[in-house]
């Protein structure tokens, strides 16, 4: 029997060309569906109406009392013999059936009235006065804001949403205006974001060449996706969602009864990746650990994950245990411990692979198992450190942030705002992925990301919403996708179950995990582990943790 050929597998390129030909067919059957209706359009309106007059018909005879219906039954009967006598009568008849059905089948749906209605109006004209003193200026000869002036001239365009607040906008302003000047920019937007309403996010566009401003409001992001696994290939890692305008990829989820596609944000890490390294900010409650969490799940797909939890409330206390999670340590002397081997382990793949590439040999497999390396508040360790006489345990993160990438390293750290001028400078420089969750302000996120985001902020925003930048690409919204506590009592049953099948099987002498966590079993959960868990034989491309490093003791 002759092999039949496998099916070729589409390439970016292809692919974005299928997409194209298929948009192309999707808009030439809209077009001919709509060509077809204008042609069609008076037999449709005479075939309603006729529908409408049998309806009526049929209706006039059910209302009809019974002793009444031979009299009406005759003199319909009557009316149909006087106009078939009539010369003309049958054709003339047939004019008038079709008119009463013309007229009965006609469309009755108001049109939309053109232009704003009064609300609106007074809407526009309130903003546009509101601009005016940053918009006009007395020596301008032909101003197009002025007190008193016509809203019409400055807004090129303009939509409404269905509360009948503003949803699009486009502003035209005068060339003298310092567009290119950010406190200039940011009294603009500041205005707008008050007179549009508050309570929602929107979107600048400054274009400089054509002295206009597009204003968006945006929809919320999705903050109820559950954690699941996402279609991804070996060195992605999901940070969360953005909007559909900002990334060109989607990934099939599951959202609730359904699935649907999603724009995700995406941080590629390995040796060819520009962002090797993360750095997560925020204030307490916003999410931070959720989203540590939501990496090391996907990380534990295809590498090795140590933990260093320096908040010490338990948050990774699901990990424990868990196959190719080293270590999950809560306390310093296990922190240090844990920390100092992976800079040991850092060192000793870069010696290897180098050794590999002088005698022309591919890098040893266990140099390509990724490692990551997971720090939640390193500030809190940092403070102990302090007041114990022992080092810093972020001076340990220097070799794994300087050379992580060759060796096949990854570094994430999560810290809040309070503490960030306890960062070490190493871990300032080389963590160009940078995220920032929960309401910040303007300020602390520029400083964070190097670049101020182009969407306003609310003041009450839900745990994991933020925003997200690798390297100095552009800056997006970003919502981390729901990864709670299992062990937490907060925790739902659905989400509980959600983030178990997620994790893999227990490989060492840990307490049992009860197959369905209820509240009450959920309250006599670990809140620490200092202990890292020991690796009684290596698999194949995971390095051996050594006694040292697990011999370290509770403080």
């Amino acid at each position: 029997m002759a092999r039949r050929p496998l099916p070729r597998i589409l390439s970016k390129d292809s692919a974005q060309i299928a997409r194209t030909q298929i948009a192309r067919s999707r808009e030439l059957a809209r077009t001919a569906a709509d060509s077809a209706t204008d042609v069609l359009q008076p037999l449709i309106t005479v075939t309603r109406g006729l529908r409408l007059l049998a309806s009526a018909g049929r209706r006039r005879w059910a209302d009809t009392p019974k002793d009444k219906r031979g009299p009406l039954l005759f003199f319909v009967a009557s009316m149909v013999l006087i106009v078939a006598l009539m010369p003309y009568g049958p054709l003339l008849a047939v004019i008038a059936v079709m008119a009463a059905a013309a007229w009965y089948g006609r469309d009755r749906t108001p049109s939309a009235p053109e232009g704003p209605d009064e609300s609106q109006t007074q809407r526009l004209q309130a903003l546009y006065a509101a601009l005016v003193p940053y918009f006009s200026s007395s020596d301008d000869p032909a101003p197009l804001y002025a007190h008193g002036g016509e809203w019409e001239k400055a807004y090129a365009a303009h939509e409404f949403d269905d509360a009948g607040r503003i949803g699009h906008l486009v502003i035209r302003y005068p060339a003298y205006f310092p567009d290119g000047e950010p406190a200039a920019r940011a009294r603009i937007e500041q205005l707008l974001t008050a007179k549009a309403g508050r309570s929602r996010e929107y979107h600048f566009a400054w274009e400089e060449e054509g002295n206009q401003l597009t204003v968006n409001a945006l929809p919320p992001l999705p903050a109820d996706i559950p954690a699941q696994r996402f279609v991804t290939a070996p060195g992605e890692t999901v940070l969360g969602f953005t909007d559909p305008s900002e990334v060109q990829r989607t990934l099939p989820l599951s959202y609730g009864e359904e699935r649907v596609d999603v724009p995700p944000v995406v941080w590629r890490t390995g040796i060819r990746s520009t962002e090797p390294h993360l750095l997560a900010m925020g204030h307490p409650g916003s999410g931070t650990s959720t989203l540590l969490r939501s990496v090391a799940i996907q990380a534990l797909q295809y590498g090795d994950v140590l933990i260093v939890d320096g908040g010490g409330t338990g948050e990774y206390a699901c990990l424990t245990g868990r196959d190719a999670v080293l270590a999950v340590e809560c306390a310093l002397p296990g922190a240090l411990a844990s920390l100092e081997w992976a800079a040991r382990e850092t060192e000793r793949r870069l010696i290897a692979i180098n050794l590999a590439r002088q005698a022309g040999d591919p890098p040893p497999s266990d140099t390509r198992r990724p490692l990551w390396i997971l720090v939640d508040r390193p500030s809190v360790f940092a403070h102990l450190a302090l007041a114990d006489g022992r080092k810093d345990p972020q001076t340990l993160l220097q070799v794994p942030l300087r050379h992580g990438r060759a060796a096949n390293v990854t570094v994430v750290v999560a810290e809040q705002f309070d503490s960030a001028e306890v960062l070490a400078d190493a871990v300032r420089q080389h963590t160009r992925a940078r995220v920032v969750l929960g309401s910040a302000a303007p300020e602390q996120v520029e400083a964070v990301l190097g670049a101020p985001p182009h969407t306003t902020s609310m003041a009450h925003v839900p745990p994991g919403r933020g925003y997200a930048r690798l390297g100095s690409g552009p800056v997006h919204r970003l919502q981390v996708p729901r990864t709670p506590d299992p062990y937490d009592d907060a925790t739902s049953d659905a989400d509980r179950q959600a983030v178990l099948e997620l994790l893999p099987p227990r490989t060492t002498a840990v307490e049992e995990e009860p197959p369905a966590l209820s509240k009450s079993t959920a309250a006599s959960k670990p809140t620490a582990v200092s202990e890292p868990t020991a690796v009684s034989e290596p698999t194949a491309g995971k390095a051996p943790v050594p006694a040292e490093a697990l011999a370290a003791e509770p403080s």
